[in-house]
Order: structure tokens, then sequence, then C-alpha cells
């Protein structure tokens, strides 16, 4: 059996030390009502949702490398809603419509236990809250403008916490402030991936692992074409998540950058003298943000998102593959954050990308127009929870339904909110660049100077909203 080079993330290691079944790669020409391109949280949950409401449909998906191998299962674990993003999602689609989303997100990480629980998928899920942290005096506040809106709606998604209480639950007074959200949860995501993926092929999905997308043959009916083989179906779904911008159209509304992730040895005894005992899960307000938990076996994982790799003319490289090789930096804010850790090591690291829409918001719909053709893309570093309600939505699409999903607000169509190359990744750099100029300066304790502030607002959006309080 041939087996794809691309190296493991820590999490999937662990997955397939307990899953090591390997759907074969595609050989020859096949016909399917539907093809799925993609094994990872949109493409898995798709199949499962077009199974629930058609059994008989005859549902083919192909996968790059094995599934959970891309994004789905490198990720930090986090599983959120989208009500941190509630302003973004209220300028798009209105309130009515914004609080239905949010909501909706909110239901869909409960969703993801019951489903867990229901099917045996031993995936880590714990339900143990979400903290919006300030590490610096500069932080403090960023989500002020968000939970006062979304309690002007009468929701109050979002608990205060006492300073004291931020920096006894999360074990460090590094951290100053923030808002707890109760809705969220973790997982080990690889292995929520690999339990998703038993389900769908329970279900009379037909799977090939293996077997990347070479070729969209946009004629009627679409062709998939694979190294050796080809898929012939009435429908295609794009749900490749970064890999998705080798179509044009995908690219031009979508920024594909790296986060890194580290893993410490255990660290039980550290966790329970520090008040972080649970699986509490932790972000910063910076923009080039900071995520960690805690896990099962009593490791924390860290990761930074916006570490300077960039995608270059719709081709997600190797340097998106394997070892960080940030990884020093990742640790030493990891150690910065918890000083007592200084001596622990990270035997652990891993890269990955993600595919940031200038909202930070997914994108979902018919490409070019083509109710023949669908995606999903743009999730920008939440992605875990929000693809239970991208597996409705393309379902919905496919199935050419009129309802609460296809005429969602976040279907939309693919517009060009970055600039062409090469001056989409010259320009990456010197935002980053600013970016990372900005936390400098806000670690410091000092506003940044007005160019700074300019050219670092052109960032796209994140895992949550940032902004920084007057002074």
């Amino acid at each position: 059996m041939r087996e794809m080079q691309t190296p493991r993330s820590y999490w999937l290691q662990e997955a397939l030390a307990a899953d090591t079944d390997i759907a074969p790669s595609l050989e020859g020409r096949v016909k399917a009502e539907v093809c799925i391109v993609g094994g990872g949280f949109t493409g898995l949950w798709t199949a499962i949702r077009l199974k629930e409401a058609e059994p008989a449909l005859d549902i083919v998906l192909v996968e790059r490398d094995v599934c959970g191998g891309g994004a789905s299962g490198r990720n930090g674990g986090f599983v959120l809603s989208l009500w941190a993003k509630f302003l973004k999602l209220e300028h798009l689609c209105g309130t009515a419509e914004a609080l239905r989303l949010a909501e909706a997100s909110a239901e869909a990480v409960a969703e993801i236990g019951e489903f867990c629980q229901a099917h045996q998928i031993d995936a880590g899920y714990r339900r143990d809250g979400w903290l919006w942290a300030a590490t610096s005096r500069m932080q403090v506040g960023a989500w002020t403008e968000t939970v006062e809106r979304i309690e002007q709606q009468g929701k109050s998604p979002f608990v205060a916490w006492t300073p004291e209480e931020v920096a006894h639950r999360s074990g460090s007074p590094v951290h100053l402030a923030g808002v707890f959200e109760p809705t969220a949860a973790q997982v080990q995501p690889a292995k929520l991936a690999r339990g998703l993926r038993r389900v769908a092929v329970e279900r009379g999905v037909r799977l090939f692992e293996n077997t990347p997308l070479v070729r969209l043959v946009r004629s009627t009916p679409p062709v998939v074409h694979t190294p050796r083989g080809q898929v012939e179906a009435k429908k295609v779904v794009l749900a490749m998540n970064a890999w998705g911008i080798r179509e044009p159209e995908i690219r031009q509304a979508v920024l594909v950058m790296a986060s890194d992730m580290v893993i410490t040895e255990p660290v039980t005894e550290f966790l329970e003298q520090s008040g972080w005992s649970d699986g509490l899960l932790i972000s910063d307000a910076r923009r080039l943000v900071h995520y960690y938990r805690t896990t099962v076996s009593g490791r924390i994982a860290f990761g930074k998102g916006g570490i300077p790799t960039f995608a270059f003319a719709g081709r997600v490289g190797p340097a998106f593959d394997g070892r960080s090789r940030m990884a020093g930096q990742v640790e030493a804010w990891l150690k910065w954050t918890y000083p007592p850790l200084r001596n622990v090591p990270c035997p652990v690291n891993w890269t990955g990308p993600i595919d940031r829409s200038k909202d930070g918001l997914p994108i979902f719909g018919r490409l070019s127009g083509r109710p023949d053709l669908l995606f999903g893309v743009g999730y920008s570093g939440n992605g875990v929870g929000p693809s239970v309600l991208g597996g409705r939505i393309l379902a919905s699409l496919v199935l050419e339904k009129k309802d609460e999903w296809s005429g969602c607000g976040l279907v939309r169509p693919l517009r060009r909110t970055f600039p062409p190359e090469p001056f989409r990744y010259l320009g990456s750099h010197i935002v980053r660049k600013a970016v990372a100029l900005k936390d400098q300066a806000e670690d410091a304790g000092r506003k940044p100077n007005a160019l700074v502030e300019r050219i670092a607002a052109l960032a796209p959006a994140g895992l949550s909203p940032t902004k920084s309080p007057k002074p």
C-alpha cells in the first residue's frame, strides 16, 4: 500500500496508533452522485449529513493523505462557538441572522460531544470552557465591545471573571484579565477526524485515501482527476481547507499562513498546584495569537498563530508540513507564560496551514455560481466547531434545498479581498511585521506608532477579534 510522505503531527500519530485502517488509493475511473474532495472535518461532516438526509446517495470522498492528515489533525483542538466573532457576523448578515448562527455554533459544540458519545468516539472531549485573556495591559478590554453588543441583544454567552480568578484558573499571573465562555470544549482533533471517518464509512461513503486532487475539470458533469484515477460526479464539494487555494476563485478570497504548536512532557504536578487543573482553553488578545490548553495526559499544548510562512501563488508547499521551524520561539512564549516550566522539555512540535478570510468567518457557496461545484473555506483558525455548521450548509447546497442553511449568512460569493501575486506575498510579510511590532509595543505597555497601527489594521481577522482600548 502506497503511503503519503507527509510528516505526521503528534495528534495524528496518536490517533493512528489506535486506528490503523487506511483506505486504498483511487485506481481507474469511477462515477458517483457526489464527490467530496477533502477528508477533514468539513468533508466528513458533509458526507455524514448527506447520508442522514438520503441514505442511498452514492458518495465518493477522496483525501490527499489520510483522513485527519490536514488541518483537522493539526489544530489546537479548540471547539469554539462564533460568539467571539459576533460583531463580524452582525456586519455580514444582520443582527437576527448573526444571533441565529452564533447560537447554532454554540449548539454545535454540544453536538460534537453527543456525537462522540453516541458513536463511541474517544476524542478526549472535555467541556470546561474558554478563557479570552489579556497578557498585557494594552490587551485588557479587547473583548468589551463584543460582549456589550451581545448583551444589548439579551444574550450573555460570556462570564466576567475577576483578575484574581483569571490568574488562578489559568495557572499564571501573566493573565491580567479576561472573560470566560463556558460553551467551549476541547478535543483531540485527529481522533475526532478518525471517528467521523469511521461513521462515514459505516454509512456507505466510498473512501479513497492517499488520493490527492490533481485537476478539477469543470465539464458537465465535473470530473475530479487524481494521480491514477478520476471521479465523475453530478456534484463536487471542495472541502480542502487551505489547499483549496489551488482554485483561483478561492485564492482571491483567502490568505494561507502558518500556525505552529509545541507540546510539553507531562506536567501533571505543576497543573494540579497551579490551579489550571481542568480542560480550560486559553487564548490571549494579541493579533499573533497564543492559544493553549492541557491534554488528558497532563501535558500543555501551546500554539502561536501568524508565523511568517505564507503560501505563494496557490501552492501550499512543504513549509507547511512536518516539524516547526519556529518551535524555539513558540516554546519560549510558553515558558514566558508559565515560568515554572522553564526547564521542562517540549519534545513535540509541528506546523500547519490556516486559511484566513478577510473577516475571519468561513465562506460557503457555489464555485463560479455553478450548482454542481460547491466549496467551504476560510475558517481562520476556528474550524472544529463551525465545521459542524459547514457540513449542514454544504449538504443543503448539494441537495439544492431552500432552507435556513443553504440561505444562511455564511453562504456568499468569493470576492477579491487580497491582492494578486507577487503583491500578496510581499504585502503579507510587511503586514505581518507590522502586527508583530504592534504586539511587541503592547507587550511593553506602550502604544505603537501610527504607521505600524495603520499597516497592522490590514491584517485579516484571526481566532478572535482584537481591539486595543483607547488610552
